[in-house]
């Protein structure tokens, strides 16, 4: 697809690139039924197609109007198109792009404006959060079920090995994780312990930048960028291989830290390093790993696993989980419509409720229809988002394979 961008547009970079990104899209209309709001909704520009066309709109010059941002608002990020294009559209930059030129064009109304600046300062700051939640936890008793039902219960997080091999790695702990389930990273360092890893906390990093990153903070989400660069560069100067991330949302802008720092010149090699050097856990592993060490807790226990879209379709991991998973003796349901979204898609499950409570129900339907003991996934905001109301237990697949969490 063309498009012309005129003079007031040529010296934009978003614009640039959004022209540039927007050839490769042939309007086919592969990505129509891979996409959950158009499923959904039944609306043309709740489609891929359709928010391509809105942001070509703004490339071209057009002014954004409410119409323009309330389609771009309802996109969940899920790059579920991506996965079905076959023309190879960068469709999750694309949406990037067009929510940036917005911002630049076209004001929030005040309490919007307000929503996001609260949603992204309080729950990217760890210490914050963890003191909410507490409070939170001890008004639950006292709360409407609705409200009641997004606040879990605590959680033990379990003793953490301390550093004695010779292989090292470090772990992103993110902002809400440690508050909200801190067995999770503790599950993982004891799994890699019983693979000959060592798993190392840096208490100076701070949250990836993907919660301000999507409300289109894009200042505060460099400014955590450059911070994790800064904690981490001198990790790996010490030899450590790897950042490990436990939460794949994390995973996908960790990776993209080097595209996002790629003009400054400070921070553009760092950032390319920090990117080379993230991995998902389940990346570090391998199913013989799981056998040499002997990890078979899992026989005679049913999991139905939901495969999160930051890592099917962004990070385009496919079938690791579910190989480790088995190497354990684990028997792994796979649901049908396995790549379709369960609507939690960081804060979207808060400012747009209604859609987000909708494919909820649809995932957890498809996820509990084989009856599983229990529901494992690799992301801590489907993790909550699924728990909230599943009939079964939801846990991070490290829990269950590092025997905790059933």
């Amino acid at each position: 697809m063309h498009t012309p961008l005129p003079a007031s547009q040529r010296n934009d970079p978003n614009a640039r690139e959004a022209a540039e990104l927007i050839k490769s899209c042939v309007h086919c209309g592969f990505c129509l039924p891979a996409c959950p709001t158009y499923q959904l909704l039944g609306d043309e520009l709740d489609s891929p197609r359709g928010r391509i066309y809105l942001i070509k709109q703004m490339a071209e010059g057009n002014a954004p109007g409410p119409i323009t941002e309330a389609h771009l608002d309802k996109c969940l990020t899920c790059r579920s198109c991506e996965s079905a294009c076959p023309s190879g559209v960068q469709y999750g930059r694309l949406i990037d792009l067009g929510r940036d030129m917005l911002g630049e064009r076209t004001a929030r109304t005040p309490a919007s404006a307000m929503t996001r600046a609260l949603l992204g300062s309080l729950l990217s700051n760890r210490r914050f959060f963890g003191g909410l939640l507490r409070l939170g936890r001890a008004l639950r008793p006292f709360l409407p079920q609705v409200l009641a039902s997004r606040v879990p219960a605590a959680r033990a997080a379990g003793p953490w090995p301390p550093a004695r091999h010779r292989r090292r790695m470090i772990v992103l702990e993110g902002c809400v994780q440690p508050a909200l389930q801190p067995d999770i990273d503790a599950a993982a360092a004891r799994l890699l312990d019983r693979v000959g890893i060592s798993l190392i906390r840096v208490k100076s990093g701070v949250c990836c930048g993907a919660l301000n990153h999507h409300l289109g903070r894009g200042a505060a989400a460099i400014a955590q960028m450059k911070h994790n660069i800064d904690a981490w560069t001198p990790q790996l100067d010490t030899g450590v291989e790897a950042i490990i991330i436990t939460a794949s949302g994390c995973g996908v802008l960790v990776k993209d830290y080097g595209y996002h720092l790629r003009d400054d010149a400070g921070y553009a090699q760092k950032a390319a390093r920090i990117s080379a050097a993230a991995r998902d856990v389940c990346e570090v592993l391998t199913p013989p790993d799981i056998a040499n060490a002997g990890i078979r807790d899992g026989a005679g226990v049913r999991v139905a696993w939901q495969s999160p879209c930051t890592l099917q379709h962004g990070q385009k991991i496919r079938g690791r989980v579910e190989s480790l998973l088995a190497a354990a003796g684990f028997e792994v349901l796979e649901p049908a419509e396995s790549t379709r979204c369960c609507g939690s898609a960081g804060t979207y499950s808060m400012l747009q409720a209604d859609i987000s409570n909708q494919l909820r129900d649809l995932k957890l339907q498809t996820l509990q229809a084989e009856s599983p003991d229990v529901i494992v996934t690799a992301n801590i905001g489907c993790l909550t988002h699924l728990g909230a109301c599943a009939a079964v237990p939801v846990r991070h697949w490290v829990e269950i394979m590092a025997g905790t969490g059933r």
